[in-house]
Parts: structure tokens; C-alpha cells; sequence
């Protein structure tokens, strides 16, 4: 790792704290240490944060902001190579995955912000009034104040940035905690911040867990006004439950057990290069991955045989993030392999030199299982995908829909009439026809029923970090 893991609180740099060790995934050594933030730490980044909302950050206008949201986008450009060597080391993603997804589109979170800041107005009404004169009324967007953002291992920099970027943009200030797993690319931000000379106290940093730690710490703080969250669905309800006992915002980007739809008329060779990708893109370790996939019965076999085919043909995949994790996907493929039929993969892949100590998991095709199994309907956030038939639109719209999440879904079909009822129909926050994460920034991104609550994307966000007040002027 480029620097050293540290809190950013007040615009100084402090390494104190019980050392957290930091194993790197491809190999499974010790790789370095993450410093457990107090509950004394966690004030001061929260007072930090509340006195920066008082200071000269108060009166910077959003021509200012939008400029500084650019000079962190370059900083993070100057030192793209040093941002991708933290990604990889802390994730054990492969590097031309950090090199052309997390790093680049952090930098495009940042510069989407500053140029849709640019471009925001605020509305305005001309009233009549009884006596004839009128008045005007106008609508002035306030920052919320100070923001939690608590972002997750999986894809660190780029949830960050997601998050920080629109929080900044709308004249907020911001105490961030990362994952303790991946902390390289934060601390690497923080020194970008503070290069492009982002006031004291308007961005703070703390490592730690978060159960009785820095991250329930912050949720629960009293001087904290909102919290954007993204992560399992069970810790955003401790979160909401927090966060609701002194009423703050929350924004909440959730699990998802992402179902896919392939129609008899898809192009089934398109489909599954699209569902190597949807299933398989960082060994399966993305929120929008589909572990769930529902073919049509006359296409079903060669459908499958071909996804088996392509599974064990894959290289270039990184390991799970940590070994606790690696343990729970096995285990979730111990019980398949007993219920139903492993296609492909499976086990743990073995390569001869330092990676079989690391946390690996072979990409694995399962078939066969019921629609109440473990492994069909609980997120396993690994290199796993089951498939089953269906016959009829009806069938298949049902079967995508059951469950309790609902954050995305593909749909691969060569009917445009189909596309149209069935993207619709689903219960999720995203659908993709004929492709998968082909994202615009400016669009609405988030999920129903257990996968979220709220929007992230374009004004979305900018309306959550953003407090409206209406001004009436009598004339």
C-alpha cells in the first residue's frame, strides 16, 4: 500500500488505535494494519465536521464547489496508478478491473457532480395575491449538515466517491467509514482532499468495524444529521433503527439476489457472454450480480451447457475478500452440491504457488435446486449463479419477483414488445434488456423492498444531500 492507513480528522492525519491486521486475499499473509478508531476519534470527527459548517465553507457558492470537485477529480487522475495499487492490494481484484471500472469512474463521480452542480437552478413562482400585487416565491437548497457515509468493501473507492461527491456538491460536510477490510483507496482520497485544499473538518475519515465500533458509533452519534449507507440489508436496519430515534435522512443502497430473465428469441450466444459478466465480475462480489437465472425451457439445456462451458474456461478472477467470507460461499456450495447439480465449478481452484493460501473460489453453474433453497434465495455475494426453466412470461415474471429483494435484473430477449411489458413488471430498482451495468450517472439507481431505500444518481442524490426551503416575498 502507497500510505499508510490512517483517521483524517480536521484536516490532520492521526494513526491512533488498536491495530485491526490487513490480510491481502490472493494470498492470505498479513499485509499491513488498519487503526481502530475511539469513540473519542469519532467525536472529534463528528465536532470537525459541525464546526466546519460554521466556518468558510458556509459561504462557499456552488461555482466554488463545483470547482473542487474537479480539482479532487484531477488529484485522483495525477495519482491513478497509486489508487489502483491500494484497490487491488485491498480487494485482490485484478488490476484491469481497478484500472478501467473503480478508478475511472470515481474520478467521473467527482466531475458528474461539479458539472450537474454547475448546471442546477432553483425554481421560482409568481403568486397573485388579493390585493393585486402578488408574490414571489422561491426554493433556496440547504445542505443537510453533517453526513455519515459508510460505504463497503466490494467496490471501496467507487461507493466512496458516489457518495462523498453529490454530500460535498450540496455544501455538506462529511465523517466517512470505510470498510476496515479496504481502507487503501479512502486514506488515499483523504490526501487528495486535502492537496486540493478542501477547508478542515469539511471531509473526516475513521477506520474501524462497526458493530461497538466506529461505525455504530457514527450512526448513532447525536451530532450526526443523515447517514447514506451502502451494504447488507440487515446492518442498514440497525442503522435505520439508530438513525430513526433522532428522525435523520437516510439513504440506504442494500443486498439484492439479482434474477435474470433469457427469452427462447434472445441471441443466446450474446446472452451468455452478458451472464459471464453478470454473474461472475469480481468473482460474483458486485451488488448487481445475477445469482439467480431463469431460461425458457426449449433453450434451457444448450443455454446451460454453454454458461457451464464458459465458467470453466474463465481466467483473470480474484479471490473472495477475506477468509470468513470465502467460508461462507463454500458453505453455501457444500449444500448445493448435496440438493442439486454443480454444472461448473464448485471447490477451490488450486494454482502451485502463493495463491493457494489466498481466499479463491471457482466460478460455479448450479441447477436443480428448489425455489426455497439456501442457495436460490439468500444473497451469497460469490462467483455463483443458479439456473432453472420456465415456460411462460407469466412464469418467469413471478419467479424474478418472489423474494424479498429487488434491486436489479437482465433481461435478455430479441422481442422489443416483450421488452416493454416485462422490464416494467419487474420489482426492481434497475432492469437491463440485452446488456448488464451499463450505467448513466444522471439516471435514478437504487432498490425496492429489501435492497433500499431512496435513489442515488444525478439530482437524486443531489436532492437527498439537500435540504429545500421555501422563501414567499410579498410584493
Amino acid at each position: 500500500m502507497s500510505s499508510p492507513v490512517r483517521h483524517y480528522v480536521g484536516g490532520g492525519f492521526d494513526a491512533s488505535g488498536a491495530p485491526i491486521p490487513l490480510v491481502d486475499p490472493v494470498t492470505g499473509r498479513v499485509a499491513g494494519e488498519v487503526p481502530q478508531a475511539s469513540r473519542e476519534v469519532v467525536d472529534r470527527a463528528v465536532r470537525a465536521a459541525r464546526e466546519a459548517l460554521r466556518g468558510t465553507w458556509a459561504v462557499w457558492s456552488p461555482a466554488e464547489r463545483s470547482r473542487l470537485l474537479h480539482r479532487i477529480a484531477d488529484g485522483i487522475e495525477r495519482r491513478f496508478e497509486e489508487f489502483v495499487a491500494a484497490e487491488c492490494a485491498d480487494t485482490g481484484k485484478p488490476r484491469a478491473l481497478a484500472s478501467t471500472v473503480d478508478i475511472p469512474r470515481a474520478v467521473a463521480n467527482f466531475r458528474s457532480y461539479a458539472e450537474l452542480l454547475a448546471g442546477r437552478g432553483e425554481r421560482s413562482w409568481h403568486t397573485a395575491t388579493p390585493d393585486g400585487r402578488g408574490a414571489l416565491n422561491y426554493t433556496v437548497h440547504k445542505p443537510l449538515g453533517v453526513v455519515a457515509v459508510i460505504s463497503p468493501w466490494n467496490l471501496p473507492l467507487l461507493l466512496l466517491s458516489w457518495k462523498v461527491a453529490p454530500a460535498l456538491a450540496t455544501g455538506n460536510t462529511v465523517v466517512a467509514k470505510p470498510s476496515e477490510l479496504t481502507p487503501g483507496t479512502a486514506c488515499l482520497l483523504a490526501e487528495v482532499l486535502a492537496e486540493a485544499e478542501v477547508p478542515p473538518g469539511v471531509f473526516n475519515l475513521v477506520h474501524g468495524p462497526g458493530a461497538d465500533a466506529a461505525g455504530q458509533w457514527l450512526t448513532e452519534h447525536p451530532g450526526v444529521d443523515a447517514v447514506a449507507f451502502t451494504g447488507e440489508s440487515r446492518t442498514g436496519s440497525m442503522i435505520m433503527r439508530a438513525a430513526a430515534e433522532r428522525l435523520a435522512p437516510v439513504s440506504f443502497e442494500l443486498g439484492g439476489k439479482n434474477a435474470g430473465l433469457v427469452f427462447d428469441d434472445a441471441d443466446l450466444e450474446q446472452a451468455v457472454a452478458g451472464t459471464l459478466r453478470s454473474a461472475f465480475t469480481h468473482s460474483g462480489q458486485v451488488c448487481l450480480c445475477t445469482e439467480r437465472l431463469y431460461v425458457q425451457r426449449p433453450v434451457f439445456d444448450a443455454f446451460a451447457a454453454a454458461l457451464a462451458t464458459g465458467a470453466k474456461e474463465l481466467s483473470g478472477y480474484g479471490p473472495m475478500v477475506s477468509a470468513a467470507h470465502r467460508d461462507k460461499v463454500l458453505g453455501h456450495l457444500e449444500r448445493a452440491a448435496t440438493d442439486g447439480d454443480v454444472l461448473a465449478g464448485g471447490g477451490v481452484p488450486r494454482f502451485g504457488d502463493e495463491r493457494d493460501g489466498g481466499f479463491w473460489v471457482e466460478p460455479t453453474v448450479l441447477a436443480g435446486l428448489p425455489e426455497d433453497h439456501p442457495a436460490v434465495r439468500d444473497e451469497i455475494f460469490g462467483p455463483v449463479v443458479h439456473l432453472a426453466p420456465f415456460d411462460t412470461e407469466d412464469e418467469a415474471l413471478a419467479l424474478a419477483n418472489a423474494g424479498p429483494y429487488g434491486l436489479a435484473a437482465t433481461v435478455w430477449t430479441g422481442d422489443v414488445s416483450r421488452t416493454h411489458r416485462v422490464a416494467p413488471a419487474l420489482e426492481v430498482g434497475t432492469a437491463w434488456v440485452n446488456t448488464w451495468n451499463l450505467r448513466d450517472l444522471r439516471t435514478p439507481f437504487g432498490g425496492v423492498k429489501a435492497s433500499g431505500i431512496g435513489r442515488e444518481g444525478g439530482d437524486h442524490s443531489l436532492d437527498f444531500f439537500s435540504e429545500p426551503m421555501n422563501v414567499c416575498v410579498k410584493l
